[in-house]
């Protein structure tokens, strides 16, 4: 487990643009070192102001966006084209504008694909697709993502694992369906701790004082069933990027700001 490191921004919207010039930089790093990289996206209002950032940046130009492969780290089963749903909130703030691959784009089943309303099929194919990505150099059943972001919700919960509830406990699959989600929608896909801790980088994002709590008790020692948050980490760098509200409430000292 790689200790986190703090970044905190004075508001939410510098935050998402600091964000997506780091994003950038990542990116074109590794596209530099490999000649592609592999990002999984999250949803949510952080996630989705870090797409709007990254569409309005000037430096967005620097990817080779066809050389980009894209994921999610879990997606609410929903009819395709659901506005709701994480893809297409993500094609309307980013991804229509720019250059990517169809085939690089990875979105998990809809509720009206190929495996119908059995969301448990669904996240089985999603979990054979990200095997046939993985390389005999990512040593196990899904790529070394460069970069994984995830938003915190207000209950620690990241991508669709909710405290307590069985998605959160999986050790063995990267992908379930889970069942009886605290919030709207119920049913969604989710990656798995397993699979979010493959990533050689792993970016948390939290904005707003109702991420304050989720925050304080994710960083201070929480176990990951309670707190999934906690769970989720980086095998080379784990990054929490907050703004002043969502670090209102964590213990400093403990955790000094990493530098921007």
């Amino acid at each position: 487990m790689t200790p986190p490191q703090l970044v905190v921004h004075r508001d939410k919207e510098l935050m998402a643009q600091a964000a997506a010039a780091r994003l950038i930089t990542r990116i074109v790093d590794a596209q530099a070192a490999r000649g592609h990289a592999s990002v999984v996206l999250t949803g949510g209002r952080n996630g989705n102001g870090l797409l709007a950032a990254l569409a309005a940046a000037p430096a967005r130009d620097a990817v080779d966006w066809s050389r980009l492969d894209l994921w999610w780290g879990d997606e609410r089963f929903l009819p395709e084209g659901d506005p709701e749903r994480n893809v297409t909130q993500a094609r309307e703030a980013l991804l229509d504008a720019v250059g990517l691959d169809p085939a690089r784009v990875h979105a998990m089943p809809a509720s009206d694909g190929p495996y119908g309303e059995d969301v448990d099929e669904a996240a089985a194919a999603y979990a054979a697709e990200l095997a046939a990505a993985a390389g005999p150099e990512d040593h196990g059943p899904v790529p070394s993502f460069d970069v994984l972001m995830l938003g915190v919700g207000p209950d620690t919960h990241v991508a669709s694992l909710f405290p307590e509830l069985p998605a959160v406990r999986e050790t063995e699959r990267t992908v379930v369906g889970v069942h009886g989600a605290p919030k709207p929608p119920p049913v969604r896909i989710s990656l798995t701790l397993p699979a979010i801790r493959a990533a050689r980088e792993v970016w948390l994002l939290a904005a707003g004082e109702d991420k304050a709590e989720a925050a304080a008790i994710a960083l201070s020692g929480a176990g990951e069933i309670q707190a999934p948050a906690a769970g989720a980490y980086g095998r080379s760098r784990t990054l929490w990027l907050l703004d002043a509200a969502a670090a209102s409430r964590l213990p400093r000292a403990l955790y000094p700001p990493a530098s921007a």
